[in-house]
């Protein structure tokens, strides 16, 4: 009897041992460089223990990941984990029911979680106004100015010395097309960069109630005059030849790698990518400003994504899941997807571990974007934007911007465009979320 409880308490034990990991799948973004860096960075955790695997899967853009994740929701195969980039925060946190909030999933499973250890400009983002974070953040990022040392050189202008005013840089801007380029100048996220952190870092508003951070009843005021001003000054540039579109969200990238113009507005997120793909020296600058506003510059606003946990899993995910977040927040493993990547590290231990690594005495652009970012205490005007149907909005302002290059619309008309039809979307949000 004793002899087969012994045999029948080993089998137990050997079908235990021989179980398999609970797996749950992780939708992501994240392409290129940022794709493999995320890949090894869930191939690592799943080899650090035996109990849980992270399944990373690849869903296309933001906008094409987080609408999977809608659809799938609605289907009932929703994965644990989505990716979804900052202007869809507003939407995921009124998406009541399918979300379960970060600080309830951690203290469920007793996981190790203090809010206390992450950068406050990046939680306060994806924190509810009591100060609880909804989501985790992830690849968090600023916009930044990159330029082409070289075209520099050529043109007659300081490799070391980058604009820092919105009228140096059409100035240099104008000798690098001189100098042979095709261009001088481009930008990718039209709205993420020459909008929404144009206005934040010249501390003017790009809606009401603190820019949607107040509640659903938030409208955009982004045409304003400064913004008007500066959507003309890029119209009429783009006439003369000096500044180039490249597409919408990042596909400008290849305008600024492959040598076509010498300045480009973009993501730090991108830094790595840029720099495998560049065959040039480039710096990394803070974004340029207009010197007549008072106050400028004033502080960037985060862009990038969090990752946000849906509902409709068992316990045993939730512990993975709280497992591989706790995990992420590891200084070590947030300094390696910093360094690798450029995003922003999302906590301060891993900033402080990266500087004394000496990371940012052989690549200054990462900190510029961190130091830009903390320029100056937020603002209502700068903490960021928290609107429902962003992602939508978006696509309405480089619609029209497409329509102002194509002289369809004037700049201040266009403007004029953009907000009332984001406004109309802001509406239908408010009477669906009242």
């Amino acid at each position: 009897m004793k002899r087969s409880a012994a045999i029948i308490a080993a089998l137990a034990l050997g079908a235990a041992l021989s179980a398999e990991p609970v797996t749950f799948e992780f939708w992501h973004a994240m392409a290129g460089t940022n794709g493999d860096v995320t890949q090894k960075i869930c191939d690592d955790f799943n080899a650090s223990q035996s109990d849980y695997k992270v399944v990373p899967v690849f869903k296309g853009s933001y906008a094409d990941t987080m609408n999977a994740g809608i659809a799938a929701f609605r289907a009932g195969q929703a994965p644990a984990i989505l990716q979804v980039y900052e202007v869809g925060t507003a939407t995921m946190m009124a998406a009541k029911g399918a979300v379960k909030p970060v600080y309830q999933l951690m203290a469920e499973n007793n996981a190790k979680f203090d809010p206390k250890i992450y950068i406050p400009a990046i939680t306060g983002y994806y924190s509810t106004t009591e100060g609880k974070m909804v989501a985790m953040p992830f690849n968090s990022s600023t916009a930044v100015m990159y330029y082409n040392k070289e075209a520099f050189t050529k043109a007659g202008l300081d490799p070391n010395k980058p604009p820092v005013t919105w009228p140096e840089l059409f100035a240099d801007a104008k000798k690098i097309k001189e100098a042979g380029y095709p261009g001088g100048f481009t930008t990718s996220w039209i709205s993420w960069i020459q909008l929404e952190n144009f206005s934040a870092w010249h501390n003017v508003p790009f809606g009401t109630l603190s820019n949607g951070f107040g509640g659903p009843a938030a409208r955009l005021t982004f045409n304003g005059p400064l913004q008007v001003q500066h959507f003309t000054n890029m119209y009429n540039l783009a006439k003369e030849g000096v500044f180039i579109y490249g597409g919408r969200e990042n596909k400008a990238d290849p305008v600024f790698t492959s040598g076509q113009v010498g300045i480009y507005f973009a993501s730090i997120g991108g830094y790595g990518s840029i720099k495998s793909a560049s065959k040039f020296d480039f710096g990394v600058a803070r974004l340029p400003y207009y010197p007549e506003v008072k106050g400028a510059p004033q502080n960037s606003i985060i862009g990038g994504a969090a990752l946000w946990v849906l509902t409709g899993k068992n316990a045993a995910v939730y512990k993975g899941v709280a497992d591989f977040f706790t995990y992420l927040s590891r200084p070590e493993v947030q300094a390696y997807f910093h360094e690798k990547t450029g995003y922003l590290p999302i906590t301060t231990a891993a900033y402080d571990l990266a500087k004394s690594q000496g990371f940012y005495k052989a690549n200054p652009g990462p900190e510029v974007a961190i130091l830009q970012l903390l320029n100056k205490t937020p603002t209502a005007n700068s903490m960021g934007i928290r609107f429902g149907y962003m992602p939508q909005i978006r696509e309405y302002e480089d619609q029209v911007w497409e329509d102002i290059l194509a002289g369809k619309i004037a700049p201040k008309a266009g403007l004029d465009k953009m907000v009332e039809l984001g406004n109309a979307k802001l509406a239908e949000f408010e009477r669906l979320n009242k």
